[in-house]
Protein backbone atom coordinates (compact mmCIF):
# COMPACT_ATOMS: atom_id res chain seq x y z
CA UNK A 1 0.00 0.00 0.00
CA UNK A 2 3.01 2.46 0.99
CA UNK A 3 4.21 1.82 -2.76
CA UNK A 4 1.20 2.76 -4.36
CA UNK A 5 0.97 5.64 -2.73
CA UNK A 6 4.42 6.42 -3.22
CA UNK A 7 3.93 6.29 -6.76
CA UNK A 8 1.18 8.22 -7.15
CA UNK A 9 3.32 11.14 -5.43
CA UNK A 10 5.65 10.66 -8.08
CA UNK A 11 3.50 10.68 -10.79
CA UNK A 12 1.48 13.90 -9.13
CA UNK A 13 4.88 15.40 -8.80
CA UNK A 14 5.77 14.83 -12.34
CA UNK A 15 2.26 16.13 -13.86
CA UNK A 16 3.17 19.34 -12.09
CA UNK A 17 6.32 19.91 -13.15
CA UNK A 18 5.01 19.36 -16.59
CA UNK A 19 2.58 21.85 -16.16
CA UNK A 20 4.85 24.54 -14.69
CA UNK A 21 7.08 23.99 -17.44
CA UNK A 22 5.67 25.86 -19.81
CA UNK A 23 2.73 26.21 -22.26
CA UNK A 24 0.78 23.36 -23.77
CA UNK A 25 1.73 20.48 -24.69
CA UNK A 26 1.98 21.39 -28.59
CA UNK A 27 3.05 24.83 -28.30
CA UNK A 28 6.22 23.23 -26.36
CA UNK A 29 6.78 20.17 -28.40
CA UNK A 30 6.71 23.84 -31.94
CA UNK A 31 9.40 24.90 -29.92
CA UNK A 32 12.02 22.18 -29.61
CA UNK A 33 13.41 19.62 -26.70
CA UNK A 34 13.87 16.51 -25.68
CA UNK A 35 12.59 13.96 -27.17
CA UNK A 36 12.44 9.59 -26.72
CA UNK A 37 12.88 8.56 -30.01
CA UNK A 38 10.97 4.88 -31.00
CA UNK A 39 10.07 2.76 -34.06
CA UNK A 40 6.89 1.27 -34.99
CA UNK A 41 7.24 -0.36 -37.99
CA UNK A 42 9.35 1.29 -40.53
CA UNK A 43 8.69 4.74 -39.23
CA UNK A 44 10.57 6.40 -35.73
CA UNK A 45 8.60 8.63 -33.52
CA UNK A 46 9.53 11.34 -30.88
CA UNK A 47 7.61 11.87 -27.76
CA UNK A 48 8.40 14.41 -24.99
CA UNK A 49 10.94 12.96 -23.13
CA UNK A 50 8.94 14.90 -19.95
CA UNK A 51 5.90 12.25 -20.39
CA UNK A 52 8.75 9.52 -19.72
CA UNK A 53 8.76 7.58 -16.54
CA UNK A 54 10.96 4.59 -17.40
CA UNK A 55 11.92 2.34 -20.53
CA UNK A 56 10.78 -1.82 -19.57
CA UNK A 57 11.36 -4.61 -21.43
CA UNK A 58 7.87 -6.44 -22.28
CA UNK A 59 6.42 -9.12 -20.43
CA UNK A 60 3.09 -10.17 -21.04
CA UNK A 61 0.21 -8.31 -19.33
CA UNK A 62 -3.27 -9.33 -17.85
CA UNK A 63 -5.44 -9.79 -20.20
CA UNK A 64 -8.93 -7.51 -19.23
CA UNK A 65 -12.10 -8.78 -21.00
CA UNK A 66 -14.12 -6.88 -23.54
CA UNK A 67 -11.30 -4.38 -23.71
CA UNK A 68 -9.93 -3.07 -27.39
CA UNK A 69 -7.34 -4.66 -29.22
CA UNK A 70 -5.11 -2.02 -28.63
CA UNK A 71 -5.42 -2.18 -24.74
CA UNK A 72 -3.34 -5.20 -24.23
CA UNK A 73 -3.92 -5.93 -20.52
CA UNK A 74 -2.72 -4.70 -17.31
CA UNK A 75 0.86 -5.42 -15.44
CA UNK A 76 1.37 -4.84 -11.42
CA UNK A 77 4.55 -2.31 -12.02
CA UNK A 78 5.95 -2.05 -7.92
CA UNK A 79 2.13 -2.07 -6.61
CA UNK A 80 0.46 0.19 -9.55
CA UNK A 81 -1.83 -1.16 -11.80
CA UNK A 82 -0.86 0.24 -14.87
CA UNK A 83 -3.26 -0.29 -18.31
CA UNK A 84 -0.95 -1.27 -21.66
CA UNK A 85 -1.51 0.14 -24.83
CA UNK A 86 0.25 -1.56 -28.25
CA UNK A 87 1.02 2.03 -30.07
CA UNK A 88 1.22 -0.28 -33.33
CA UNK A 89 -2.18 -1.84 -33.34
CA UNK A 90 -3.40 2.03 -32.04
CA UNK A 91 -1.96 3.53 -34.83
CA UNK A 92 -2.50 0.48 -37.57
CA UNK A 93 0.70 -0.66 -38.42
CA UNK A 94 1.09 -3.33 -40.64
CA UNK A 95 1.90 -5.69 -37.36
CA UNK A 96 2.94 -6.07 -34.34
CA UNK A 97 5.55 -8.97 -33.61
CA UNK A 98 6.65 -9.00 -30.03
CA UNK A 99 10.59 -10.19 -29.82
CA UNK A 100 13.51 -8.93 -28.17
CA UNK A 101 13.81 -5.85 -29.04
CA UNK A 102 10.08 -5.11 -27.78
CA UNK A 103 9.53 -2.76 -24.77
CA UNK A 104 6.95 -0.96 -22.59
CA UNK A 105 7.28 2.99 -22.21
CA UNK A 106 6.47 3.40 -19.15
CA UNK A 107 4.40 7.09 -19.41
CA UNK A 108 2.98 9.36 -16.87
CA UNK A 109 -0.31 11.49 -18.17
CA UNK A 110 -1.91 13.65 -16.48
CA UNK A 111 -0.99 11.78 -13.19
CA UNK A 112 -1.63 8.50 -14.28
CA UNK A 113 0.91 5.24 -15.08
CA UNK A 114 -0.05 3.91 -18.54
CA UNK A 115 2.22 1.77 -20.36
CA UNK A 116 2.92 2.09 -24.65
CA UNK A 117 4.14 -0.95 -26.58
CA UNK A 118 6.44 -0.29 -29.26
CA UNK A 119 8.64 -1.91 -31.73
CA UNK A 120 12.10 -0.76 -30.23
CA UNK A 121 13.73 2.45 -28.45
CA UNK A 122 16.14 4.47 -30.40
CA UNK A 123 17.81 7.27 -28.50
CA UNK A 124 17.26 10.53 -26.96
CA UNK A 125 17.68 13.57 -29.27
CA UNK A 126 17.38 17.04 -28.63
CA UNK A 127 15.53 19.14 -31.59
CA UNK A 128 15.49 22.87 -32.20
CA UNK A 129 12.65 24.75 -33.18
CA UNK A 130 14.35 25.24 -36.67
CA UNK A 131 14.70 21.24 -37.09
CA UNK A 132 11.03 20.90 -36.33
CA UNK A 133 8.32 21.58 -38.97
CA UNK A 134 4.25 21.79 -38.90
CA UNK A 135 2.37 18.46 -39.29
CA UNK A 136 1.25 17.67 -42.28
CA UNK A 137 -2.84 18.51 -43.36
CA UNK A 138 -3.93 15.63 -44.26
CA UNK A 139 -7.43 14.50 -45.66
CA UNK A 140 -10.10 14.44 -42.62
CA UNK A 141 -10.36 10.22 -43.16
CA UNK A 142 -6.85 10.63 -41.30
CA UNK A 143 -6.45 11.13 -38.21
CA UNK A 144 -3.58 13.11 -37.81
CA UNK A 145 -4.59 14.88 -34.73
CA UNK A 146 -1.74 13.77 -32.30
CA UNK A 147 0.78 14.36 -34.92
CA UNK A 148 2.55 17.77 -33.45
CA UNK A 149 5.53 17.96 -36.17
CA UNK A 150 7.85 16.51 -38.05
CA UNK A 151 11.76 16.73 -36.97
CA UNK A 152 14.37 16.40 -39.27
CA UNK A 153 17.90 15.26 -38.03
CA UNK A 154 20.96 14.98 -39.85
CA UNK A 155 22.68 11.76 -40.18
CA UNK A 156 26.66 11.26 -41.16
CA UNK A 157 28.89 14.01 -42.57
CA UNK A 158 30.33 14.87 -46.29
CA UNK A 159 29.06 12.27 -49.23
CA UNK A 160 27.42 10.06 -46.33
CA UNK A 161 25.24 12.85 -45.25
CA UNK A 162 21.62 12.23 -44.92
CA UNK A 163 18.70 13.25 -43.23
CA UNK A 164 16.35 11.47 -41.36
CA UNK A 165 12.44 11.98 -40.24
CA UNK A 166 10.83 12.04 -36.85
CA UNK A 167 7.13 11.73 -36.24
CA UNK A 168 6.73 14.06 -33.47
CA UNK A 169 3.84 12.38 -31.41
CA UNK A 170 1.62 14.54 -28.79
CA UNK A 171 1.39 11.22 -27.02
CA UNK A 172 -0.49 12.99 -23.85
CA UNK A 173 -3.22 13.87 -26.33
CA UNK A 174 -3.64 10.74 -27.71
CA UNK A 175 -3.45 8.49 -24.33
CA UNK A 176 -5.95 11.03 -22.15
CA UNK A 177 -7.97 11.26 -25.21
CA UNK A 178 -11.75 9.72 -24.78
CA UNK A 179 -11.79 7.11 -27.59
CA UNK A 180 -9.07 5.23 -25.08
CA UNK A 181 -10.96 5.72 -22.16
CA UNK A 182 -7.80 5.83 -19.90
CA UNK A 183 -8.46 8.99 -18.11
CA UNK A 184 -11.22 10.71 -16.80
CA UNK A 185 -12.55 13.91 -18.24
Amino acid sequence: MEMIAEANVVARHEASRAAAAGPAAGEARASGGEFLTFKLGAEEYGIDILRVQEIRSYEQPTRIANAPSFIKGVVNLRGVIVPIIDLRLKLNCEKAEYNDFTVVIVLNVKGRVIGAVVDSVSDVLELQKEHIKPAPELDSAIDSGYITGIGSIKTGQGDDAGERMLILMDIEGLMSSAEMGLIKH
